[in-house]
């Protein structure tokens, strides 16, 4: 059966392999799935991504979005993107990928799929008003769907999954850990730092430092005292694009993972397991899902602890986290449940989208 899908992006990141947010690269990934499946798929994103299907695009603000009037604009054209795709094609269903989904205008009677790429709480609480009989909600982690109100009816969970490669995986580790993602409060990096110090390890961290007043004091403050100092010389690489990610995972000894924030869910994390490289996380959401204690790296508490499991992070086997990866985390697993779910909503089997 030939099917239309038109997935909706946040209006503010780019789409494509090499995004930086889990939720675009999510919605890159099932866009080429897609288009491999022979299927069409249409992508309401700003300008400058990068899709298999037709992108319908949208002008990405060159400037902060100070003003009511000029989010307004934003808004109201990103609309137009999406009006155009459903004008050009009868659409068969929606998936809406953004943290704004409810402010977007559809017409009725398509089956609507919202995945919930963020923790709960950052949604506008007034965004749950657009549930209706033709809109299905979907969580990334069964940590995230405790938090799902009951009152709310029925979510699905669908992990998310990375790409498994042979050639990443790599024996021969170096004297280095690493600590990958945003550089901002709540990542808590310089606590990734520290704990490198104590243990007498070298790490490297590589992250996109957006151009917020919060993010630029916070690396200034905690973060640029830490690095290169001592005898471990801390590094920070800048922004890694997804190869250099995946090779420098493949040559670390571990994955530093000390953020505060409860996680929705963690692609870097898989993506470590992928390339048989231990993690160590504190137990943040959805990291107590996705790193299994003492079997593909240490759940930890603070500092302390985290240069201690660095200290014995030879005790986790390469082996074993490949293994998870393979069995829990693989992308071709992810793709096949997003088509099952899809399935389901244009069937209305109301059973099968909540298996």
């Amino acid at each position: 059966m030939s099917l239309t899908v038109l997935s909706i992006a946040f209006p503010f990141a780019p789409v494509g392999p090499y995004s930086v947010g889990g939720a675009e690269r999510i919605l890159s990934e099932l866009d080429a799935a897609l288009v491999a499946e022979g299927q069409r798929s249409l992508v309401a994103a700003c300008a400058g991504s990068l899709v298999a299907g037709e992108l319908f695009p949208a002008p990405l603000p060159e400037r902060s979005l100070a003003s009511e009037s000029d989010r307004r604009w934003y808004r109201w054209r990103f609309q137009a993107a999406i009006d155009r795709a459903l004008s050009k094609y009868r659409v068969d269903l929606i998936h809406m990928h953004g943290l704004d989904f409810d402010e977007h205008v559809l017409p009725p009677g398509i089956p609507t799929l919202v995945t919930l790429h963020a923790r709960l709480s950052r949604y506008r609480s007034e965004a749950w008003a657009s549930h209706c009989d033709v809109t299905h909600f979907q969580c990334v982690s069964h940590t995230q769907r405790r938090g799902w109100p009951g009152s709310m009816g029925d979510v699905s969970v669908i992990q998310h999954g990375v790409a498994i490669r042979e050639n990443d995986v790599n024996r021969q580790r170096e004297e280095f850990a690493v600590s990958i993602g945003r550089i901002c409060p709540e990542k808590n990096v310089h606590e990734a730092l520290e704990a490198g110090t104590l243990a007498g390890t070298r790490v490297l961290i590589g992250g996109h430092l957006f151009p917020f007043q919060e993010h630029g004091a916070y690396f200034r403050q905690r973060v640029e005292p830490l690095l290169g100092r001592d005898d471990v010389k801390h590094s920070y690489l800048g922004p890694l694009d997804a190869n250099r990610s995946r090779r420098l995972l493949a040559r670390a000894r571990c994955l530093l993972l000390p953020s505060l924030t409860p996680e929705a869910s963690s692609l870097i994390a898989m993506e470590s397991l992928a390339a048989g490289t231990p993690v160590i996380a504190y137990r943040s959401g959805a990291l107590t899902e996705i790193v299994e204690d003492r079997v593909t790296g240490f759940l930890v508490n603070n500092v302390e602890e985290m240069a201690e499991a660095i200290r014995n992070i030879d005790q986790i086997s390469h082996e074993a986290c490949r293994a998870a990866a393979e069995e829990r985390f693989s992308r071709d697993r992810m793709v096949r449940h997003y088509f099952d779910l899809y399935g389901a909503l244009l069937t209305g089997d109301r059973q099968r989208m909540c298996a």
